[in-house]
């Protein structure tokens, strides 16, 4: 059974300075560079005629390319950390980008997702962190801002459950493009 979700690649160069912001965090387990990415939906497991038809509903979407940037490190979990995040500026683009998957994904019959869709890049898992360390380590990179970069594409990912998130597998990709305006 794969484990499912559509995601955003984040490009060499913006992994790269990210990568710069590893360390100084007791008790982060850091995610590997090559599997950073933004998750838009988590499908879950599920089984392989599902997959294909998930694999096929996505193909429908049409939208064009959009810039995205980085804009901060912040936290998840409040009072007990979770996770060091990269957070996205959510543009309309990337927000709309979402919800058509969401809705495409309800009319195969797929549960909506629990939470509400918060664009981020995820940089560490926190287990034995304090907030108190979070917070220091949060203060000392709160300068940190992506470059913009291009999005041309979604992809499709699979993963298997392991410890840290990765690797990631790229299923499929649906390329971005603008629609060609048809006259009648």
């Amino acid at each position: 059974m794969p484990r499912l979700f559509t995601g955003l690649e984040i490009p060499p160069r913006i992994a790269e300075s990210l990568a710069m912001m590893r360390g100084g965090l007791p008790g982060a387990r850091w995610i590997d560079p090559e599997n950073y990415h933004l998750t838009l939906r988590f499908i879950g497991n599920i089984d392989g005629g599902t997959a294909r038809d998930i694999a096929g509903l996505l193909s429908r979407v049409q939208r064009a390319p959009f810039e995205l940037r980085l804009d901060c490190l912040s936290s998840f979990g409040g009072r007990k950390p979770r996770a060091v995040v990269a957070a996205v500026r959510p543009v309309a683009a990337l927000m709309d980008l979402q919800a058509e998957q969401a809705r495409l994904l309800q009319r195969l019959g797929l549960d909506p997702e629990g939470r509400k869709f918060t664009p981020h890049v995820t940089l560490a898992r926190l287990r034995e962190s304090s907030s108190r360390q979070v917070a220091e380590y949060l203060t000392a990179r709160a300068h940190y801002r992506s470059a913009s970069f291009q999005v041309s594409r979604f992809v499709l990912f699979s993963s298997r459950a392991s410890v840290g998130g990765g690797p990631y597998v790229v299923e499929a990709a649906y390329p971005l493009a603008e629609r060609e305006l048809r006259w009648a």
